[in-house]
Formats: structure tokens, sequence, C-alpha cells
């Protein structure tokens, strides 16, 4: 198993940075990579990807959820990957968001990469594309508080 941890300071409070977080649906927004999310339910979300050519489809599920603190997902099939994303309060209107993944690269290719540290650079790209998206709006286009 690979893994990554990235972290970006977002000048949005950490309620508005968590909000936009739990919009699994606007990911393609700011996700390299990432075509389509669905919310399925509460707990449930199906992806679909394309990254190097290589399209996948997998379910995740939400394993925690604590507002304005932490949202954490494990896959349920396929690519196997799991993460936490947690939200740091800095002052009233900055945050730090970090998102920590534990993912198993499938094929030569997927391990070269994860070894050259294309991981780690598309986790930071993403970061920095929140930061912009969220900066740019300065709100949430939605939230969801509920608990898991």
């Amino acid at each position: 198993m690979g893994g990554v941890t990235e972290s970006v300071d977002v000048a949005v409070p950490v309620r508005t940075a968590y909000n936009q977080w739990t919009q699994f649906e606007e990911f393609p927004r700011f996700m390299q990579g990432v075509q389509e999310v669905r919310q399925m339910s509460d707990t449930m979300t199906h992806w679909k990807t394309e990254i190097g050519g290589v399209k996948r489809e997998f379910d995740a599920r939400i394993t925690e959820q604590i507002p304005d603190e932490r949202v954490a997902w494990t896959s349920t099939e396929g690519t196997r990957q799991a993460g936490v994303v947690t939200f740091h309060r800095l002052d009233d209107t900055h945050s730090r968001v970090t998102a920590q993944m534990e993912f198993a690269p499938e094929g030569a290719m997927e391990q070269a990469g994860d070894k050259l540290g294309a991981v780690t650079h598309r986790v930071k790209s993403d970061l920095k594309r929140f930061k912009e998206f969220i900066e740019g709006r300065g709100q949430e286009t939605g939230a969801w508080r509920g608990q898991v």
C-alpha cells in the first residue's frame, strides 16, 4: 500500500471548507481525473475516474464524518483505497485542510507512478484547486451537517 499526506491553508472559515468538502458531487470541479461522483446515500458514493488513460469505477463508503472536523472513507470494491480529510481552524477566517490517503497501486504503471510521486503530486494539486475553488466562491455550494 502506498500513502500520501498533504495539506493546504484556505482563506475561509473551517465550517465553509468542511461544508464544501461534503459536496462530493462537486469534486470533478477541482479534482483532476475525477469525472463523476454520485452520492448514493448518506454513507455511499460512486466514483468514475480517468487517470493516465485508465478508466475506473468504484464505490466508497464514508466510515466517519464529524462536522467541521473530519471525513473518512474506504473503497468497497475495485480500486483499493482509504483516507481521511481533516479540517483545522487557524483563526476565524482561515483553516487548514489535510488529506491522508492509503492506496494499492495496480499494475506496473501505477506502481512506477507511485514510486515517482505521481499520487503525492496529484493530491497536492487537487488541494490547491480546492483552495482556488472555495476562495474564489467565498462560500460553499451546499452542506451536509450529519454525523456518521
